[in-house]
């Protein structure tokens, strides 16, 4: 998301008075001091970031994997417009038969196995 986009975020369908809290990735610029500020002005929003190597935990990661293996591997775009066809016919292919995302991944296990994880680290140093 850039920066000058952030406004852009508060519509109409962002009820006035409630808290927003937005899910990112730890791309750079969703920390960048102007993005701050935005967040400095704007007290009802809240940005949490997604952990470092965390990809799986980020559907859309998910999609560009998926997108990137069906359609760009091996791909051969002699033009710009040939990749952005290619773009556009998975796109409509993807969205005539949309599947949802069904998280089946249990809460309590992720944690359980990241606080092993912390504990093994703890322990080698």
């Amino acid at each position: 998301m850039s920066v000058s986009r952030l406004p852009l975020i508060q519509t109409a369908d962002t009820l006035s008075g409630k808290l927003v809290h937005a899910i990112l990735d730890n791309y750079a610029a969703h920390k960048h001091p102007k993005v701050r500020a935005w967040l400095a002005r704007h007290p009802r929003w809240t940005f949490h970031f997604t952990l470092t190597s965390c990809s799986w935990a980020n559907a859309v990661e998910t999609f560009f994997a998926s997108f990137t293996r069906r359609r760009l591997q091996r791909g051969v775009f002699h033009w710009l417009v040939d990749l952005q066809a290619a773009i556009n016919r998975y796109l409509g292919e993807h969205n005539r038969k949309p599947k949802p995302f069904v998280w089946t991944a249990d809460p309590d296990r992720i944690i359980e196995n990241l606080n092993r994880g912390y504990q093994a680290m703890a322990s080698n140093h």
